[in-house]
């Protein structure tokens, strides 16, 4: 099973990005570090549930999260 990593990185305009890389176009923004955590986080269990619904394969997870940057 495996991890989701949130990276997290500021722009230059001041919002804040998160990324899960082991999801591609899993990314969202937020006016503040947590709330760009918060939406990537729950982006990413959207599109867990759409590929479930659909029949696509998913990687198997264990701790779900971890927060970097």
């Amino acid at each position: 099973m495996s991890d989701f990593t949130v990276d997290i990185d500021r722009e230059t305009d001041g919002r804040w990005i998160g990324e899960i890389p082991e999801l591609p176009g899993v990314l969202a923004y937020g006016s503040s570090r947590d709330e760009a955590v918060a939406r990537t986080k729950a982006l990413a269990f959207r599109v867990l549930a759409d590929r479930l619904e659909h029949g696509e394969d998913i990687p198997e997870v264990h701790g779900v999260f971890s927060i970097q940057g």
